[in-house]
């Protein structure tokens, strides 16, 4: 696994290897060893799998405050995402800064969102599947959420968001109000 820095500290763009023969391929999702040297100590609690119908979908932009904050790493394993993470952390240089990459099936990438950050994805063709790995369980109660078309982001969606749901519409503005979360 290759693994490169994205803007905000402690997020990464994480290149597979794949090993292939006539058979087909085969790679290595995740190694403990490996995701150790950068940082990631915590175990996989959960691993979910998402299933977007239709192209342009704009899921997100959630997170979860503490104590319930989690690490994700996330992978397109059909069709392709626009995936984004946004820095929610209060205390960070790159509060409320956002990066994108582009996950596909074909390109064996996958993002690695530190605690504190806000993720969402737009998808960029029909029928894509996405499927998580989660550093603590899920506790709608502490969830947060940012809105994909809040100004103060100025996100570049790559195509004109389509399908968000109720909730995710629902989330407000970012005001001088809004604190981000605080580590502990």
């Amino acid at each position: 696994m290759k693994f490169t820095p994205l803007l905000q500290k402690g997020a990464y763009q994480i290149e597979l290897e794949p090993y292939g023969d006539e058979r087909g391929q085969f790679t290595r999702l995740f190694c403990a060893k490996e995701w150790q040297e950068i940082g990631l100590t915590k175990p996989i609690v959960n691993i979910n799998h998402s299933y977007t119908q239709q192209k342009g979908t704009i899921r997100g932009l959630h997170f979860q405050y503490p104590p319930d904050c989690e690490i994700k790493i996330v992978k397109c394993i059909r069709g392709a995402v626009w995936d984004c993470v946004v820095d929610v952390r209060l205390d960070s240089p790159t509060f409320l800064k956002w990066d994108a990459i582009e996950l596909t099936q074909e390109n064996n990438k996958m993002i690695l969102i530190p605690e504190g950050f806000a993720h969402g994805f737009q998808t960029l063709t029909d029928n894509a599947e996405m499927i998580y790995f989660h550093t603590n369980f899920y506790a709608p109660n502490n969830e947060g959420g940012l809105r994909f078309d809040d100004p103060c982001l100025q996100i570049s969606w790559l195509l004109p968001p389509e399908n968000v749901s109720e909730r995710d519409r629902q989330y407000q503005w970012i005001t001088s109000e809004f604190k981000g979360v605080t580590l502990l």
